[in-house]
């Protein structure tokens, strides 16, 4: 009878010991499936935060190459720009809008007068806008311009063969009418600032006339 006690109890004890190891294993394997969990967790963060950094730098890196570009252009334009007003603002030389314009100081012939402004790689002006005919008058010199019908008369063109199209003659003009009989053609016009409206102050001359002058070309 105390021998099968015996037995009993050591079955028990060897029950209680296996029931041990296996809440252990158990344990140790719930461990085991956390931590692998909690790696691939910070894994995954990881490759996230790495993934929003290299978007971050692309974006910093495209805003680096667009502020060197408009820096770039920025400075070439300012260079430009200089390099212009170096090269086209000599002496005597005023600036309108996008073009350069020559006054001269003495009075030739209409022909004499072109000749000068070829010379300076420019023509006399060509008038295209109220703009443009209200800044030449506000020069205030009784000057010619590249307006002529001396090929075709009454056919009235520019320097650069272009027809005109828009005019701002002064009442009655033009007349063809000149005080010397000789010179009765009256084949070149002239900007006319002495007395008459911005607006409306061409008026044609003999081209034999000396009159100042006034040279144009685009910048």
């Amino acid at each position: 009878m105390e021998s099968h006690i015996r037995t009993a109890d050591y079955v028990n004890k060897q029950m209680i010991e296996l029931n041990k190891v296996n809440e252990e294993n158990q344990n140790r394997a719930t461990r085991s499936v956390k931590t692998e969990t909690h790696l691939s967790d910070g894994r995954l963060r990881l490759y996230r935060l790495a993934a929003v950094c290299f978007g971050v730098l692309c974006v910093l890196q495209v805003i680096l190459n667009i502020s060197l570009r408009l820096t770039c252009y920025n400075t070439m334009t300012e260079e430009r720009d200089q390099l212009q007003t170096k090269q086209t603002c000599p002496e005597g030389w005023q600036k309108f809008n996008s073009r350069w314009y020559f006054i001269s100081t003495e009075t030739k012939t209409w022909e004499e007068s072109r000749d000068d402004c070829v010379k300076r790689g420019a023509d006399l002006v060509i008038i295209n806008s109220n703009m443009e005919q209200e800044f030449l008058f506000g020069l205030n010199k009784r000057a010619w311009i590249g307006l002529t019908d001396s090929v075709t008369e009454e056919t009235w063109k520019w320097v650069d063969g272009t027809s005109l199209t828009t005019s701002y003659w002064y009442t009655l003009q033009p007349d063809n009418y000149g005080a010397n009989p000789a010179n009765r053609e009256e084949d070149c016009v002239e900007l006319n600032t002495e007395s008459w409206y911005p607006v409306k102050a061409w008026n044609d001359l003999s081209c034999l006339n000396n009159r100042y002058w006034i040279c144009e070309k685009v910048v």
